[in-house]
């Protein structure tokens, strides 16, 4: 599978976003999907995911509330929308995929062979 991310820009703390992830290979069955995020200096660390096929979505406690993790199955996407943004949301996005992940282990990095290209976020105070 091949990911291709895009949204990221500037924004004011309190204001919103969009990214999208745009999926494109040959299958979609047993798939997870992943936004990660890495910050200046620090660790990639999980946003949220979701199952391909539905189900629940996890999210990381530090954007519960404030992003939601959708798919756009024509447009075979998967957007993250990140309401009331804040300074230390300010990082590079990465879409992540996944075959056949355990869904406990949804929020490990190291099980996402797939990753797109990063898109930038800043949020500024």
């Amino acid at each position: 599978v091949q990911l291709q991310a895009s949204g990221g820009g500037s924004v004011q703390a309190g204001g919103s976003l969009r990214l999208s992830c745009a999926a494109s290979g040959s299958t979609f069955n047993d798939i997870t999907m992943g936004w990660f995020r890495q910050a200046p200096g620090k660790e990639r660390e999980f946003v949220a995911a979701r199952r391909w096929s539905g189900g629940s979505s996890r999210y990381a406690d530090s954007v519960k509330g404030r992003f939601t993790i959708s798919r756009d199955s024509a447009k075979k996407t998967v957007d993250l929308q990140m309401n009331n943004v804040k300074p230390e949301d300010t990082a590079v996005y990465y879409c992540a995929a996944s075959y056949r992940l355990i869904h406990g282990l949804i929020e490990d990095k190291d099980r996402y062979a797939y990753w797109g290209q990063g898109t930038l976020v800043t949020v500024s105070s």
